[in-house]
């Protein structure tokens, strides 16, 4: 269960160095050199075409249809956070705008993810303000309950906690726990290489049935040819 009315101040962020060598590398790889964990639900969108991020989180929880701690949130950003907002129960209101945006940009944040709805999309683009949503939607908010800033959240069926580095890209959003960020991105450069190597074959046209040796495990499987 949700502690409420908590703001903690002090979170443990990963090597900067190490959240910029990830930011090279595509949500999909990192969900596949992380082990394929971490990925949000589907349904989690960027906003506008070519919207990307990269960055610690910090993390909110919202109340349904009150975007108070977004506001709250706003002075826990330090340069290249990404704050990661889950909501207490379902809720597509229009949570954040570009007024918000442009109070985080201010603070240095690179973009935001949320599960919830959010308004002023030609705004958001022109600022080139990265933002993943579960909706869009111009309904307007209050500001009356306490949630909490930086606690584990759920976000989007990923667990989430303050400091931990989300992806997101054309593809969707990943979460990579802040210990492992360094060894990520490590298997995310071997798996690019080795990705390298598949595309050359398969360029030279080399079948997948051989550069990934399928053919006798098909066999065994029962799959035969007719002439």
């Amino acid at each position: 269960m949700y502690e409420l009315g908590v703001v903690n101040t002090t979170i443990q962020r990963p090597d900067p160095e190490d959240v910029a060598a990830l930011s090279d590398y595509g949500t999909a790889t990192v969900h596949e050199a992380m082990g394929r964990i971490g990925l949000m639900r589907p349904y989690m969108r960027p906003v506008y075409d070519g919207a990307k991020l990269c960055g610690p989180a910090v993390t909110v929880l919202l109340q349904p249809g009150d975007n108070w701690m977004l506001h709250v949130a706003a002075e826990q950003i330090q340069d290249g956070d990404v704050v990661v907002a889950g909501c207490a129960a379902p809720s597509h209101a229009g949570f954040f705008g570009d007024l918000l945006a442009t109070s985080f940009r201010a603070r240095g944040s690179v973009g935001l993810v949320i599960d919830g709805g959010v308004r002023d999309i030609a705004d958001l683009e022109a600022m080139d303000f990265p933002v993943f949503a579960a909706a869009i939607h111009a309904r307007g908010t209050v500001k009356a309950t306490l949630g909490s800033v930086n606690i584990p959240v759920t976000v989007a069926n990923a667990h989430v906690n303050p400091g931990d580095v989300v992806v997101g890209d054309a593809d969707g959003v990943v979460v990579v726990p802040a210990d492992r960020v360094a060894e990520v991105v490590a298997a995310s450069r071997a798996r690019e290489a080795k990705e390298a190597t598949v595309r050359a074959r398969l360029a030279a046209g080399e079948l997948g049935l051989d550069v990934y040796n399928m053919r006798e495990k098909l066999e065994a499987a029962g799959l035969h040819y007719n002439d």
